[in-house]
């Protein structure tokens, strides 16, 4: 929704869609109105971000438990103390959450019957012909892009992790690449999984959970993820062996974008509160499907920039709904679809972060090398976000191997 200010501010485009206010005023009206129609509706209060200082408080209201459950897991978990002073007299942002309600793409700047819209001035978010729990997810992480780099900070669509001595690692990719499996190694402590802000204190985690892909998931294979996977956990899109209650993590009939929602603490490594020092490493994580990238290179503050503004990756099928073969893709700062301010303003301030702390930066492919998909093999070896010891000596020379 456009006023005076977002206006100017926001990157309209292909993601970021103008609205005007009588449309959102009719939208707003009817997501209430269907809400208020219903038996039961769920409230969940819950804050966006793990540093006190810099946190907002999020109201949800929905009408399925499911979606409940969910933001619930989503969002840092408020103390009976802190639900009873910060929530009795309402909070920053409000969801309204009436997606199995269609919309009426007869509205004016309304395309279909799913319109997901925001008014940043108002605190409302609106939710109509949409049943995807991530609608809310990606929302709050769409303000807190549109709030912190008003006060400097740096908000990062990446995974963060931080080892024994303290050495935070962040890594950046889109869905597929690999962000949340890296993320939760075991010989390092999770801050978290998908959605940062890096300050000038350090970094906190914006969520209070987890959001991973399960296709495939084995104990052996990921055995953080998958003994996250318990009571509390909402899974989506699963199958189930037949006549059985226990999932089969192999099985793509609905699709292969197979997720468990679980809240950080069900990850035995995270840290609590998830809250770190500054990033020494970052990693750009791109499913190269072409076979350009070498498996391993390291970057200038500069090339950083380039790749950070570009955003590139592969669809694979799994993370694409629709993908047979691969597909290159672009996505600024990883995360275009969430950005509701130009990508100059994230890439400028990822600029001065890394010239300010000395931060290395790495380019890993996770995808193939020695030819294209098909022909190439994938690089599976990885490395140690740790990053102690140099793995290349420039920003071309490639790795066969990395520990």
């Amino acid at each position: 929704m456009t006023d005076a200010v977002t206006e100017k501010e926001i990157a309209w485009g292909d993601v970021n869609k103008p609205m005007r206010l009588s449309s959102f005023n009719i939208l707003a009206q009817v997501a209430k109105s269907y809400l208020n129609t219903r038996s039961k509706i769920y409230v969940v209060d819950g804050y966006a971000g793990w540093d006190k200082d810099e946190r907002i408080k999020i109201r949800v209201i929905c009408t399925r438990s499911y979606h409940a459950l969910f933001m619930t897991n989503m969002l840092v978990k408020p103390t009976p103390e802190e639900l009873e002073k910060d929530f009795a007299n309402g909070a920053d942002y409000y969801i309204f959450n009436a997606g199995e309600f269609r919309a009426n793409k007869y509205i004016p700047d309304v395309v279909n019957d799913a319109a997901v819209s925001i008014n940043f001035g108002l605190g409302k978010f609106f939710i109509l012909g949409s049943q995807y729990a991530g609608e809310m997810k990606k929302g709050v992480f769409t303000i807190m892009n549109y709030l912190m780099p008003k006060k400097g900070h740096l908000p990062l669509h990446s995974s963060c992790n931080i080892g024994k001595a303290g050495d935070v690692c962040l890594f950046f990719g889109l869905s597929g690449t690999g962000k949340t499996a890296l993320s939760a190694a075991g010989d390092r402590n999770l801050i978290g999984d998908d959605e940062h802000v890096w300050t000038e204190k350090g970094i906190f985690n914006i969520e209070g959970g987890c959001y991973a892909k399960c296709v495939g998931l084995t104990r052996e294979k990921e055995p953080e993820i998958y003994n996250a996977i318990q009571f509390g956990t909402v899974l989506e899109n699963v199958e189930f062996v037949p006549g059985t209650r226990v999932v089969n993590y192999h099985g793509v009939g609905i699709t292969e974008n197979t997720r468990a929602c679980y809240p950080l603490e069900f990850i035995d490594n995270a840290k609590i509160p998830a809250i770190c020092g500054h990033a020494k490493n970052i990693v750009f994580l791109t499913c190269d499907a072409f076979s350009v990238f070498p498996p391993v290179s390291k970057l200038t503050p500069e090339q950083a920039i380039y790749h950070f503004y570009s955003g590139y990756t592969a669809k694979i099928a799994g993370t694409e709904q629709g993908i047979k073969e691969p597909t290159p893709t672009f996505s600024a700062c990883f995360g275009e679809a969430f950005l509701p301010l130009k990508p100059q303003v994230y890439a400028d301030l990822l600029l001065k972060k890394i010239n300010e702390h000395k931060t290395s930066v790495w380019l890993v492919n996770t995808g193939w090398t020695g030819g294209r998909y098909g022909v190439g093999k994938v690089f599976l070896g990885l490395f140690s976000a740790s990053a102690s010891r140099p793995l290349v000596t420039s920003s071309t020379q490639s790795t066969t191997a990395a520990s």
